[in-house]
């Protein structure tokens, strides 16, 4: 099991941040932009919350809103489950599956250091199967 700071070190794209008062259409572009799922939303360096893909088709698509007048804190998720950069990937995926999210921000010293999602989780299992299958074939040919 792997630390979540493996993963991090990994990822080109650094955690990408939009404030509580912008459009939901500035989210939008900044998704599409940097090819991410969800943002963590930011007042100052203090993490309020997460608006996802899953947010806005839900609550502005679904619900006939325009997204150039809706602004971000009306519909992001607020009560946000965190982790550190020490958690392993196991756990996450454990908490992903129990809460039914895809992204976890990471927080270090109360400072968010990025964002994992479950994407990153399932590519790094799919990796160890891989080495393990690589090293199991090696040892039955040897």
């Amino acid at each position: 099991m792997k630390p979540v700071s493996v993963l991090l070190a990994r990822q080109a794209v650094p955690v990408c941040r939009i404030r509580p008062d912008d459009t939901v259409f500035s989210a939008l572009q900044l998704l599409a932009q940097h090819e991410v799922g969800a943002l963590v939303v930011m007042e100052g360096d203090k993490l309020v919350g997460v608006i996802s893909e899953r947010d806005y088709t839900r609550k502005v698509a679904l619900q006939g809103k325009n997204s150039k007048d809706t602004q971000v804190d009306s519909i992001m998720t607020r009560n946000v489950m965190v982790v550190s950069p020490s958690t392993g990937t196991r756990v996450c995926m454990a908490i992903m599956r129990e809460k039914k999210i895809r992204h976890l921000p990471v927080v270090d010293e109360g400072r968010v250091v990025g964002m994992i999602s479950i994407r990153d989780i399932l590519d790094d299992l799919l990796e160890e199967h891989e080495f393990t299958i690589a090293q199991l074939e090696s040892y039955i040919a040897s």
